[in-house]
């Protein structure tokens, strides 16, 4: 919505196309993180002047996230990249994050993101465990920069999302705008997605 310029009313194909990636158990983030290559591609693209019309335009994109996603959570296939180094560069850029590197509680996660056993979790309770981990130094970044921070990246999320209320399911929506909150917070802040996929 923010990376398109303008909100993008979705079409009855495009709601048909969120239903199939849903009945194909894809995780919002992945399917997120799909449409987000396809933007990325377009901006650097000859037909970047005209802005993207359809969610179609990102289903090629959004396919490529969940075979990546599912090679990378496949027991006994080698995976798309080494979890070790996603997890020490996550370990590094913790440690030298400013507001919250002196606080205990992510001086221990960057210990443990550290820890060579870590990398060695199945992929699919190291990616839940990625998630929460993310959901908590998102947290803490709130805390050290107080309320009033806090409240101006939700206005800028609830802004991008206003034409979507009553158009998608709620619990589909608060995905969503917890997705959008935590990725404008990492990425703020120098700091990579807490996630396999970013492998």
């Amino acid at each position: 919505m923010s990376r398109r310029g303008d909100p993008l009313m979705l079409s009855n194909a495009d709601w048909t196309l969120i239903h199939k990636w849903r009945l194909a158990g894809m995780p919002l983030r992945i399917v997120l993180r799909g449409i987000a290559d396809a933007l990325d591609s377009h901006a650097h693209s000859w037909g970047r002047s005209r802005k993207v019309g359809s969610l179609a335009y990102c289903a090629a994109e959004v396919d490529a996230a969940r075979e990546r996603w599912e090679r990378a959570l496949t027991v006994g296939e080698e995976p798309a990249g080494d979890p070790s180094a996603l997890l020490l560069r996550l370990g590094d850029a913790l440690a030298g994050c400013a507001p919250i590197r002196d606080r205990p509680e992510a001086i221990a996660l960057a210990q443990a993101l550290r820890d060579p056993s870590r990398a060695a979790e199945p992929r699919r309770s190291l990616e839940q465990w990625l998630m929460a981990r993310e959901a908590d130094v998102v947290e803490w970044l709130a805390a050290a920069h107080g309320p009033e921070w806090r409240a101006a990246i939700e206005g800028e999320v609830d802004a991008d999302l206003a034409g979507y209320r009553g158009r998608m399911p709620e619990r589909v929506l608060r995905q969503v705008r917890t997705e959008s909150i935590a990725r404008r917070v990492t990425t703020g802040h120098g700091l990579p997605r807490f996630s396999l996929f970013a492998l």
